[in-house]
């Protein structure tokens, strides 16, 4: 079979090659997936980059790709709830990553049945931003109707699905975005849209219950200017906090060395009385039927950018790098181009 290789570290263009390989056998607890489509997520390209390495190196040449929508074409012996010809998605496990490809296998814990009112190009959209965004505002900030929250940068893949997840549960929603997508958000369902060109969202709000920090860096520590006392702090791109620290598994050496680096946080979090969680997501085919079911009643629709051939797929992954996709972007091995 045909599947895109990480062969090093460094650019898109020179560090993604087309390999072929043989296709891999589904153990006891695993379904062989036929992939009809794929989508590339900015953890993809930090990967590639290098940014990881010193928490986890790569073997070389490694797959590239962590969603994944197709059909299953072989099922593990211990394998109950899934057959040949089911239509499924998932977000793979870390051992399975390399969805970029025409077959991959897959966990049967991490797999669900795709929303029967969805393409496979819609459905390979959902799972990593889905289960990022479930983890973070339900299973972390424990979002309940009435619950105001400020998710940052909402025209992004993870933003576009946060903002409609959150207001399924009833929330406030506020977001922030350039101007040109102003009004694209608002279509989503946000019910304050801030204009980070023209307007400063410090000087706007307080008294915040959540924030959904997706850009890091200073971001992250402004979100306690805007939280009410008690609050919560729910980060993708933050620094690691102690308990996320403990169950990735990481020494103490590691894990003080973190905690000194984001010693800023932890102080701001005090004075707050507030929780300060980084969110490091998990596969999890459960939540994943739960949101499927949501996108299947039409209160969560999919977002999209583009779609590429699967010939294309570098340029999928130089596309999302620069910044500017409204949505997702998604690999097909069913199309001819982008559109």
């Amino acid at each position: 079979m045909k599947a895109l290789k990480m062969i090093q570290y460094g650019d898109i263009e020179t560090s993604l090659n087309f390999q072929q390989e043989d296709k891999p056998e589904p153990a006891a607890h695993e379904v062989l997936i036929k992939v009809h489509a794929a989508s590339v997520n900015p953890i993809d390209n930090k990967i590639l980059r290098g940014d990881f390495k010193a928490f986890s190196k790569v073997n070389f040449p490694a797959g590239i790709g962590r969603d994944v929508s197709g059909e299953v074409v072989a099922v593990g012996h211990a394998v109950a709830g899934f057959k040949k010809g089911d239509q499924v998605f998932s977000r793979v496990g870390e051992e399975h990553v390399g969805t970029v490809a025409e077959f991959v296998t897959v966990d049967a814990d991490h797999l669900a049945k795709k929303p029967e009112n969805l393409s496979h190009q819609d459905a390979a959209g959902i799972p990593l931003v889905g289960l990022t965004s479930y983890q973070a505002l339900i299973k972390i900030a424990k979002l309940k109707e009435g619950d105001k929250i400020l998710i940052h940068a909402g025209s992004g893949g993870i933003g576009s699905m946060a903002i409609q997840l959150a207001k399924s549960y009833g929330a406030y929603v506020i977001t922030t975005t350039s101007t040109e997508n102003v009004q694209w958000v608002k279509a989503l369902g946000a019910d304050q849209v801030i204009d980070y060109k023209k307007e400063n969202y410090l000087d706007m709000l307080s008294g915040i219950d959540v924030v959904f920090d997706t850009l890091g860096g200073q971001y992250t520590l402004d979100a306690f200017k805007v939280i009410k006392d008690g609050g919560r702090v729910v980060s993708i791109t933050g620094e690691l906090d102690p308990q996320t620290a403990k169950e990735m598994g990481l020494n103490w050496l590691i894990r003080k060395l973190l905690g000194f680096k984001s010693r800023a946080i932890t102080k701001a979090a005090k004075q707050k009385a507030a929780l300060y969680r980084m969110v490091l997501m998990k596969a999890d085919g459960l939540q994943l039927g739960a949101l499927s079911q949501l996108y299947q009643d039409e209160i969560i629709n999919p977002v999209m950018d583009r779609t590429y051939s699967f010939e294309q797929s570098k340029e999928a992954f130089a596309y999302l790098a620069t910044g500017r996709a409204k949505g997702k972007v998604v690999i097909s091995m069913q199309t001819e181009s982008a559109n």
